[in-house]
C-alpha cells in the first residue's frame, strides 16, 4: 500500500477533522470498458490515487487538504457498446460537479478537480466555467503524462499494475488500434471505440510494468500540482 493511501480521504474523517481545510480535491472518474484486462473503473481509481498522492504532499507542506470520494460515473457514450459501461452523460456531469463543489465550499475555501477520463473534459470545464462566473476558487486538471496511449494501453496498464495489479489480467491483455486518435476522433465521433477497436483497447499494453507505473504516477501528480498552481501552495 502506498504512503499516501486513506490518510487524506474525506470519507474515512470525522466532522472535527475537516474544521480548517483550505482545500478539497475532487476525483472525477468514469465506469467504462478498459479492453479485455483491465476493470471499468481503471479511470476512477487513476484519478483518486493522483488526487491521494496532491492531498498527501500539500497538506504535509501545510495546506491541510482532502480527498472526496471519486465521481465514479462519468461520459462515457464512446464506450457504450461495450456491456458493463454506465455513461450519465456531459449534462448530467456538469450538474453533479457543480452540486459537488457548491456544497464543499459552504465549508471549505478552495476546489481542485482531477480528471481520469478525456470523455469528462466537457463537462469539467462547463462546470469550472460556471462556478467561476459564481465567483467560487475552483480549478481543474487532468491526469495526463505526454505521449501517452489513449485508452487501455501501457500507460493505463502501467498504473493499474503499481496501484491495484490484483485487477489487472495480463494473460488476457491485447494489442488494440495504434494509429494516432486524430486519425480515428471522426470515427469514434459516429460510431465510438468499438468502430475502430473492437477490443476496445486503443494503443498497446505490451510492455506494461508497475514500476513503469509508479514513476508516471509520480509525473502525473506533479503534473497536477503544476497545472492547478499548487506547487507552492498554503
Amino acid at each position: 500500500m502506498r504512503a499516501s493511501d486513506r490518510t487524506r480521504r474525506l470519507g474515512e474523517a470525522v466532522w472535527a477533522q475537516t474544521q480548517c481545510t483550505e482545500l478539497v480535491v475532487v476525483p472525477v472518474g468514469s465506469l467504462e470498458q478498459h479492453g479485455p484486462h483491465l476493470p471499468l473503473d481503471t479511470d476512477a481509481t487513476i484519478a483518486r490515487a493522483v488526487a491521494d498522492d496532491v492531498a498527501a504532499a500539500l497538506t504535509a507542506a501545510g495546506t491541510p487538504t482532502w480527498v472526496t470520494p471519486a465521481l465514479a460515473l462519468g461520459s462515457s457514450g464512446e464506450h457504450q457498446a461495450f456491456p458493463g459501461t454506465i455513461s450519465i452523460g456531459t449534462q448530467a456531469l456538469h450538474l453533479v460537479i457543480v452540486e459537488t463543489v457548491r456544497s464543499v465550499l459552504t465549508w471549505a475555501p478552495r476546489v481542485l478537480l482531477v480528471n481520469g477520463h478525456g470523455g469528462n473534459h466537457d463537462a469539467v470545464v462547463g462546470a469550472v466555467a460556471q462556478l467561476r462566473h459564481e465567483g467560487h476558487d475552483v480549478t481543474w486538471a487532468p491526469c495526463s503524462t505526454p505521449g501517452s496511449d489513449a485508452h487501455a494501453g501501457r500507460v493505463e496498464t502501467s498504473l493499474m499494475l503499481w496501484l491495484r495489479p490484483r485487477s489487472v489480467r495480463l494473460e488476457l491483455a491485447e494489442r488494440g488500434c495504434t494509429r494516432p486518435l486524430p486519425q480515428i476522433l471522426p470515427a469514434m465521433r459516429d460510431g465510438g471505440v468499438a468502430v475502430v477497436a473492437p477490443n476496445g483497447v486503443l494503443g498497446d499494453p505490451a510492455g506494461a510494468t508497475a514500476d513503469e507505473g509508479r514513476r508516471l504516477l509520480l509525473g502525473m501528480v506533479q503534473s497536477v500540482r503544476d497545472t492547478a498552481g499548487l506547487e507552492g501552495a498554503r
